[in-house]
């Protein structure tokens, strides 16, 4: 199931979508306007330079609208009724864009032309656009269900909750590559070959196979169990998803129903996938456009990291990011050279090692500024959890497990608990520091992003926190 090749059908689709309607719309547009301006056949009038231009430049527009509209994130697993309702705002947004743009500078003999060309276009570029898409999306379907294409999901658990979770989920065209025994000595209603082992084996099984998804089916006694199980999935960095009933206490939650199979999603945050590209794309803008704008002022701070103390200009760490991948970070340093000689270890607020240009930097956040570099690269974001050392994550995790939920999205270099907390001196307070980083995980928007961005402001204007 290749998920690229799907995705750029969508594309190639949706662009010749475009490109057809734009050109049938210029032919309505000869027969209502140009042919009263001059132009004698509808090849002098695409050929002229405004009308080719406009042909070549339209269904890029769309493809952007549509790429800012989160489509085509998820190639498989579309809902029909999902994709006719995204569409159709998605178009209706475009043809408001085009008309103001574009069809609003022709001059027509009546005002009721505006109207003809309006609806026009939007009912071209709706049907020729939803029309290809549904196909794909129904020939996606079908693979699906002949088990050409299928996700291949581990299932904790198995009683009888496994066993009826996994026949669902098979006759949808998943994968159920085996069930793990989630060590809660409940009668086993699986066969026995398909249980690949239990709860404790987990970490080298999953060494062993591919696995797409994680469904968490076991037969709740107490709730304290439950969550050690979910919090020891976490480290896979794989979508947990859990039934939602009574019994595992999420029968309230907001669930994402796979034809009758109540499921939520543990890992999923509520981002939506417009803004996910929204922010990714407003995170490198930004970054690019203040690595030019403060350049003068990296100047500086480089002359004055020099003169305060030898060494060099940049500190550079090994940080884990998004999905658990370990990167570089960036920082002006801050320390004198060999501070961390003897191992990882935080800083305190009256810390030795700091050199007096650094707890300026520090004070006022400057230090961070490199990390500009760091988003424009990919690895991080403007707003996110902060990134931590390997060393750090693992002491963590032995007190907060979920903290692996903050792999699911890239790392910041702001966030609410640096605005909120600050720095942390030791395991402890970053623990305390981690509620924050879960509740903007919890409800991340871009709303909260550009909140914490201007709270940012304050901080370095201020050289305080909130």
């Amino acid at each position: 199931m290749n998920r690229n090749t799907q995705r750029w059908k969508y594309i190639i689709s949706d662009f010749l979508a475009a490109s057809v309607a734009w050109l049938l719309l210029n032919w309505l547009r000869y027969e209502e306007l140009a042919i009263y301006e001059g132009f004698d056949t509808l090849g002098e009038y695409l050929s002229f330079h405004q009308v080719w231009k406009g042909q070549l430049f339209v269904p890029f527009f769309w493809l952007i609208l549509y790429y800012f509209s989160g489509y085509y994130n998820k190639p498989f697993g579309k809902s029909r009724l999902t994709e006719l309702f995204s569409t159709l705002v998605t178009v209706l947004i475009g043809v408001i864009l085009l008309f103001f743009t574009i069809i609003l500078n022709d001059l027509p003999r009546s005002y009721e032309i505006y109207y003809e060309l309006f609806f026009a276009l939007f009912g071209l570029q709706f049907v020729l656009t939803y029309i290809p898409r549904l196909l794909l999306t129904l020939e996606g379907i079908r693979k699906i269900k002949k088990r050409e294409w299928a996700l291949e999901v581990l299932v904790i658990g198995t009683g009888k909750k496994a066993f009826g979770i996994a026949e669902s989920l098979y006759s949808l065209g998943y994968t159920v590559v085996g069930f793990i025994d989630d060590e809660m000595g409940d009668f086993a209603c699986v066969e026995k070959e398909k249980i690949r082992g239990r709860l404790s084996d987990l970490s080298a099984i999953m060494k062993e196979i591919h696995v797409d998804e994680l469904i968490l089916a076991p037969e709740v006694k107490n709730n304290e169990h439950f969550l050690s199980i979910v919090y020891s999935l976490y480290v896979y960095n794989l979508p947990i998803k859990v039934i939602a009933d009574d019994a595992s206490g999420l029968s309230r939650v907001n669930i994402k129903a796979i034809q009758g199979v109540p499921l939520t999603d543990l890992t999923e945050n509520n981002l939506s996938e417009s803004e996910r590209n929204i922010k990714f794309v407003f995170d490198k803008v930004i970054s690019a456009i203040m690595l030019v704008l403060l350049s003068p002022l990296f100047i500086y701070i480089a002359f004055r990291v020099k003169k305060d103390s030898t060494g060099p200009v940049f500190f550079k760490q090994e940080r884990i990011g998004y999905l658990g991948k370990p990167f570089t970070i960036y920082k002006f340093r801050t320390m004198y050279t060999g501070a961390e000689g003897e191992g990882p270890l935080l800083s305190t607020v009256n810390d030795k090692r700091i050199t007096p240009f650094g707890q300026i930097m520090r004070k006022y956040r400057l230090d961070e500024l490199p990390q500009f570099w760091n988003v424009l690269k990919g690895d991080m974001a403007l707003v996110g959890p902060r990134p931590e050392q390997k060393y750090f994550i693992d002491l963590i995790v032995k007190k907060a497990p979920y903290y692996y939920l903050l792999h699911n999205v890239r790392p910041g270099i702001t966030s609410l608990g640096m605005v909120k907390y600050g720095y942390a001196a030791n395991v402890e307070q970053m623990i305390e520091r981690l509620h924050y980083d879960i509740l903007y995980y919890e409800n991340m928007s871009l709303i909260l992003d550009t909140t914490i961005l201007i709270y940012t402001i304050k901080t370095v204007i201020t050289g305080k926190g909130i």
